[in-house]
């Protein structure tokens, strides 16, 4: 299939015109939907399911807030969101000692919290404000194929409602924000394994885990332990997300159900057990394979990818709605600038393409190495020699995007990083080595049966 022609399936008279038409509306999709019809032009963002859905990745960044703000929805997201003052790490290679990070300590003090909440509310609050300003949103439409003109003069779009219905839109210009569906990195053969990094995840909710006092309640929690890592997410209504971030061959060699094996693999982090000893599951448990991955463009001919669409890594740093919304602003500047003005296009897509990478790029150093155990000592016994410790906890609340000046500081974190580990070099040979057989492929590294 090639990038200009692609062949579509006989398909209904087109009946519907748009400038701009957004695949998917998560966070992504909702935002970039929300600043392109504010700023006049015609929207439609068609979305497969209906909102309120469940949606894992229910931990914000500060960086969030402030594009809550300029999106006119952040007493929205308040009122829904616990506070999160920071990240705490748990060790069983440290005794099981705890670390605390707090977002007030970063070099930027002006962020210092940011909140946890249900992606169903949130995501919600996001694609019903882009209908208030002024897009057609359609739930409970699925696109299919996305056809490009050879003269790069829009696209066709085919979506098929829930009810069996085709329709057709003609559009300008579009917005592949359709997640971890990653439909335009599919019909063009470009998603890719992330060759990294490799991961899968289990999930649910539980009710009654045991939770810190006082501001200390809303933090995130991350615990390390053999297989990979856990998070333990406190949401405003009583209810705690907790995930297990696995090596894909782990998840493969699951022999019971899902549910069944979730509790064991709980049951192997003593830490974590604690905290949800007079717990309740209260959801499913879900499980995802092949958790990392990346497209190897950003855009082309009228479309760009934003959000998951593009590249998803590893939940650790909570990243995901932030980088997804950053890439809605992004795509929103990038879009309404070829479109107002052509000859500015190819400038405006290389420096979106500089700006949705960078955010991965940033990020993904951290996150390839947060189970070495040189990074673990690093984390449970921070120093701020030259601002080291400001800078990482820049990074962690998601501030990589403004001028606060982080990157000499994260340049010393990183050269104190391979120093040690050459000191180390032994238990760093051994890591790299364990890595390696971590992150191969592992094939069918999804759930079955429950």
């Amino acid at each position: 299939m090639t990038e200009l022609n692609s062949p579509a399936a006989p398909a209904p008279a087109v009946t519907g015109e748009c400038d701009v038409l957004v695949i998917g509306g998560g966070p992504a999709g909702s935002t970039a939907g929300a600043l392109l019809a504010q700023r006049g032009y015609k929207v439609v963002v068609l979305e497969k399911e209906h909102h309120p859905r469940f949606h894992i990745g229910e931990s914000l960044l500060p960086a969030n807030l402030p594009l809550f703000e300029k999106l006119g929805v952040a007493d929205a997201v308040r009122a829904i969101g616990i506070e999160k003052w920071g990240a705490e790490f748990v060790s069983p290679w440290h005794d099981n000692k705890s670390q605390t990070f707090m977002f007030g300590d970063a070099w930027d003090k002006s962020m210092p919290f940011s909140y946890q909440v249900r992606r169903s509310e949130l995501d919600e609050i996001l694609i019903r404000n882009a209908a208030r300003l002024g897009a057609e949103v359609l739930e409970g439409c699925r696109v299919r194929e996305v056809a490009f003109a050879a003269d790069r003069s829009g696209a066709t779009v085919h979506a098929q409602h829930e009810d069996g219905r085709m329709q057709d839109w003609r559009a300008r210009f579009v917005v592949d924000a359709s997640g971890r569906d990653t439909l335009l990195g599919k019909q063009f053969d470009i998603k890719r394994r992330n060759p990294k990094h490799n991961s899968s995840a289990l999930y649910a909710h539980f009710t009654g885990a045991t939770r810190h006092p006082g501001q200390d309640e809303g933090n995130i929690t991350i615990f390390w332990f053999d297989h990979g890592w856990f998070w333990f997410i406190p949401l405003a209504d009583g209810a705690t997300s907790i995930g297990a971030v696995v090596w894909p061959h782990y998840l493969k060699s699951r022999s019971k159900p899902v549910k069944e094996f979730f509790l064991d693999t709980i049951a192997l982090c003593p830490a974590l057990a604690e905290r949800l000893a007079h717990a309740t599951l209260s959801s499913d448990v879900e499980a995802t394979g092949n958790f990392s991955y990346a497209c190897e463009r950003t855009h082309g001919p009228n479309y760009v990818m934003i959000g998951d669409a593009f590249t998803f890594i590893d939940p650790v740093f909570s990243s995901g709605v932030m980088l997804a919304m950053q890439g809605g602003f992004d795509g929103a500047d990038t879009v309404d600038t070829c479109l107002r003005e052509p000859a500015k296009a190819a400038a405006a897509l290389a420096h979106f393409d500089r700006q949705v990478r960078k955010g991965p790029k940033e990020f993904s150093w951290f996150i390839y190495r947060v189970t070495n155990p040189t990074m673990r000592d690093m984390f449970m016994g921070p120093r701020n020699v030259w601002r080291v410790k400001e800078a990482l906890l820049s990074m962690l609340a998601g501030d990589i995007f403004g001028k606060t000046p982080i990157w000499g500081s994260l340049a010393v974190l990183k050269a104190i990083f391979y120093i040690s580990s050459a000191l180390n070099y032994k238990r760093t040979l051994q890591a790299i080595r364990m890595r390696k057989v971590n992150i191969r492929v592992v094939e069918d590294a999804a759930p079955a049966a429950r």
